[in-house]
């Protein structure tokens, strides 16, 4: 059994849906939990410290460890504050769970610059100013676990999420580097891309059209903890991936590069060979995924006959 014993866990925007789902497996597993909850609204407003308190208690009641949080992470004090309840009443913190958000549906020629900025301050700023200091006192540790709730409406697109979609696809590329940096250190970061029936969900369908079509059970969120909890435990040895948790269904998700086309290196190409070769430029096969950007133009300028490390891999 995959246990958290003698290990604290951080959960953002645990007091309510999938947040507070996770906190509740981490604490019955063993972890020592800060549960870390503004209390706001679907929309970022006002707070309540009752929704993270009725959390801890509901750990406490059942033998469990928790503490609450109720700052919020969208500034750098907030960040700090989070990760130092934790190291002041645990001692420690191997896992964080970033799930903190807001979420509201905005067409997008109608977006104002301070909706935008809300979303991204909460989301992705809070994502950075709630990893860093953690990062560190993983860093010193030896040991870190990092699981960003990113979303499909990032990776693939939403109606109306301009906003909300630039913000979870930014937690991959912050979740990329922070796995990149972390792995001599022995920090692994993952995001999860999870559908669970929650407020998020209901902003975008009600639930009544939900429950005729059958959605709600369907898409149940206890069904995306497993994985959340996985990643976040000992027994998890994936770091830099992106995974899919939908209705019972986990799977990887990633980005690949396809072979594309490649001019000989006399040639400068313009647009108008670009046009003349796009199905080889926009072709899927064969494709590679780079562990790192360095990876790719190794890659590129190695079919070109050229050693980066000072010479030509050509024949001379």
């Amino acid at each position: 059994m995959i246990d958290f014993k003698d290990q604290v866990a951080v959960v953002t925007g645990a007091g309510r849906g999938l947040g507070r789902l996770y906190a509740l497996d981490l604490a019955r597993r063993g972890a020592s939990v800060v549960v870390n909850d503004l209390g706001g609204t679907m929309r970022g407003e006002g707070a309540d410290s009752k929704v993270a308190d009725e959390v801890v208690a509901e750990i406490r009641d059942a033998g469990g460890t928790a503490v609450a949080s109720y700052v919020s992470v969208d500034s750098p004090e907030g960040g700090e504050a989070i990760v130092q309840t934790a190291v002041e009443h645990f001692g420690r913190l191997d896992a964080v769970i970033s799930n903190a958000g807001i979420f509201n549906s905005i067409a997008f020629d109608e977006m104002t610059p301070a909706q935008w900025r809300q979303m991204l301050a909460v989301h992705l700023d809070g994502g950075f100013y709630l990893s860093q200091p953690a990062f560190k006192v993983m860093k010193k540790q030896g040991y870190g676990r990092f699981v960003f709730i990113s979303s499909s409406g990032g990776m693939f697109g939403q109606h109306l999420e301009a906003h909300y979609g630039a913000a979870k696809a930014g937690l991959m590329g912050l979740s990329n580097i922070i796995a990149l940096e972390g792995a001599d250190h022995g920090i692994l970061s993952n995001t999860v891309l999870p559908f669970g029936f929650s407020r998020m969900v209901t902003e975008t369908v009600d639930s009544n059209t939900l429950e005729n079509l059958g959605l709600m059970n369907l898409i149940g969120p206890e069904k995306v903890v497993p994985i959340v909890t996985y990643l976040a435990s000992r027994a998890c040895e994936s770091s830099h991936e992106n995974y899919s948790a939908c209705a019972g269904r986990y799977a990887r998700v990633f980005v690949g590069l396809g072979d594309g086309w490649l001019p000989d290196t006399e040639f400068a190409a313009t647009a108008d060979d670009i046009a003349a070769n796009f199905t080889q430029v926009t072709g899927t096969e064969p494709f590679t995924i780079p562990g790192n950007i360095y990876e790719e133009l190794f890659s590129v300028v190695g079919r070109l006959g050229v050693d980066l490390s000072g010479g030509a891999t050509g024949d001379e």
